[in-house]
């Protein structure tokens, strides 16, 4: 008899991430899905559709079925999950249990979409943990005592803070500022300043060539292609690591006065501990350079990037499979297991 693995999924608006109960991650693939407009048919799934995004055909169409961390398309988002388990897990006797991250920010309305993906996905039991209880048993913290530990956790388009005590969460915020807004504002800059149209994968390598929060050390430059407005013929500009810095001003003020804001609403002894265990951050768009050094410099609190930053979820999530049997079908239970049982 073949029993179904419990598997988990860290569901995001860049990638998504497979992992399996004693096996640790298997897949990891865009979320991007290209279909036939003609036909309806599914094309590609993760890296090959990824590679179509802004170069396909009329007919042919490359989209991102998860906008700002919550499904903007649900049947897309099905169908891709279903393709990308079907990929990595073998056929079984028995539909397997599913945990799945989601922001600690989610409603009731997007919580319920996400259960019911996972059933048309395939699973005979959906459960969910929020991003930074998972980010934050991905890095080894130990959250079960009674000590504070604040996590963001940055993806491509949700940035998700909370602070941890006793299992759970005890305050968060999420917002709808991640990795794609530094994307963006790469874009608007170079578009006000150069009157040159550049595209979601230029402004993303000038992000991660360049790309900076917080002055560096010495400033390098990069060539970036796009398309001149005046003229609508090829162009290209130099780009240097101070213009990324501009651009990016905003979105990182946004991200400070979120961070401010939660341990505003923090209780005093939690904002204590955090003053000694520090701020950890985890997810893709944690990497930029010197977002660590400008969090710090604002709240005088320590803090560090976590080893594999972008994985540090889907590791969480491995970790809690040993778990699901604990948890309640269909909740943020994780957080809330220890709050049920008294």
């Amino acid at each position: 008899m073949i029993f179904a693995r419990d598997i988990g999924i860290d569901l995001g608006t860049a990638s998504v991430v497979l992992t399996l109960r004693g096996k640790g991650v298997v897949t990891r693939e865009p979320a991007v899905v290209a279909i036939d407009k003609s036909t309806g048919n599914l094309l590609k799934v993760g890296k090959a559709a990824q590679r179509m995004l802004g170069r396909t055909p009329g007919n042919i169409v490359a989209i991102r079925p998860i906008h700002d961390g919550v499904i903007s398309d649900y049947d897309m988002t099905e169908r891709m999950l279903k393709e990308i388990v079907r990929k990595s897990t073998s056929s079984s006797m028995f539909k397997p249990r599913l945990l799945m991250s989601v922001p600690s920010g989610i409603t009731e309305v997007e919580e319920r979409a996400v259960i019911d993906i996972g059933l048309q996905a395939g699973a005979r039991k959906v459960y969910l943990i929020e991003a930074p209880v998972a980010a934050a048993l991905g890095a080894g913290l130990d959250i079960s005592d009674a000590k504070g530990h604040m996590v963001i956790d940055i993806g491509g388009g949700t940035l998700d803070a909370a602070v941890l005590s006793m299992g759970g969460v005890v305050e968060s915020e999420s917002i709808k500022i991640a990795g794609d807004a530094f994307d963006d504002a790469i874009i608007k800059y170079i578009r006000r300043k150069h009157n040159v149209l550049i595209g979601q994968t230029t402004a993303e390598e000038l992000k991660k060539s360049l790309g900076c929060v917080f002055p560096r050390p010495e400033t390098s430059y990069m060539d970036a292609k796009g398309r001149c407005l005046m003229t609508g013929l090829p162009r290209v500009v130099s780009v240097s690591s101070s213009d990324i810095l501009e651009a990016l001003d905003e979105v990182s003020q946004r991200i400070l006065d979120t961070i401010h804001q939660l341990l505003e609403r923090t209780p005093p002894e939690l904002v204590a501990d955090i003053s000694d265990t520090g701020i950890l951050l985890t997810g893709g768009g944690s990497l930029i350079w010197g977002l660590d050094k400008l969090i710090e410099s604002s709240t005088n609190i320590k803090t560090h990037i976590a080893d594999d930053a972008e994985l540090c979820v889907a590791y969480g999530i491995t970790k809690a499979l040993d778990m699901v049997g604990d948890m309640q079908e269909g909740t943020l239970n994780l957080s809330r297991r220890n709050q049920l049982r008294h």
